[in-house]
């Protein structure tokens, strides 16, 4: 049997070489292949790089400063670019698999629940006590695998936003907030004029809601005027260093 990778992209390779000539496979089949895919995936995902970098590194741990998330932003904040660059290379890169698995097990639909399933992990990791990043970069890397037009107008506009704002996290939020919209409205064009398929529409409507709730306090703070502004023109700022300072200016005020 001949497979293009448009078959395998759309149907996965197990599914593929198991229903041989009669296309058929069952939907039992199918769901323990997405679930396997997840598991892998969130398993993968739960590999938070912040955290890695900076214990292994540094010898501390990223959520014990700046805004105690695992993400690369506080890790550019608090330890510069170089393990800023790390970070977003291994975490863009464990989403990148998780979506190949997903694609492999699964299919398309299992793609985009090994999507969410890496976001998930990625932001609640089982080996870091549940606790880590907000799930932007997993989320863009998974998109640029899973559909590279959409990722680029999400870019675009995310870029636009951060450009004349400088803030990263308006950007973000309002990026997620069209994700789903742009998916749903974009399919069409690049699946041939077929419709958005149901798993894709629920992953990636679970993904925004995720990734928007985990910048809550961003909103808060935003909305209080109170929200950090990005500037690669400004030297990094060593955020760990400002808040020894401060735990030093408590302990001597006590």
């Amino acid at each position: 049997m001949t497979m293009t990778l448009n078959q395998i992209r759309t149907n996965g390779l197990l599914p593929s070489l198991l229903a041989g000539e009669s296309n058929e496979i069952s939907i039992w089949l199918l769901v323990i292949f997405c679930v396997i895919g997840g598991v892998i995936a969130y398993l993968l995902g739960s590999l938070n790089f912040a955290v890695i970098i900076s214990k292994y590194k540094f010898k501390e741990d990223i959520r014990n400063y700046g805004s105690g998330n695992g993400g690369m932003t506080n890790m550019l904040r608090t330890y510069g670019k170089a393990a800023a660059g790390f970070t977003l290379l291994g975490d863009a890169a464990k989403a990148a698999v998780s979506v190949l698995i997903g694609t492999l097990l699964a299919g398309e639909a299992g793609a985009y629940l090994a999507g969410i399933c890496c976001v998930i992990g990625h932001s609640f990791p089982i080996y870091y006590n549940f606790k880590g990043g907000k799930g932007i970069v997993v989320t863009a890397a998974a998109l640029l695998c899973l559909d590279p037009l959409c990722f680029l107008i999400l870019f675009v506009i995310f870029a636009l936003i951060v450009g004349f704002t400088k803030f990263l996290s308006l950007g973000s939020i309002i990026g997620m907030l069209l994700y789903p919209l742009l998916l749903n409205r974009m399919w069409p064009f690049t699946h041939g004029g077929a419709s958005e398929g149901a798993i894709p529409a629920i992953a990636s409507i679970l993904n925004a809601v995720l990734v928007i709730w985990l910048h809550r306090e961003n909103i808060k703070r935003l909305m209080e005027g109170k929200e950090n502004k990005f500037s690669l023109k400004k030297k990094d700022k060593f955020l760990k260093d400002e808040k020894k300072a401060e735990d030093k200016n408590s302990e001597d005020k006590e």
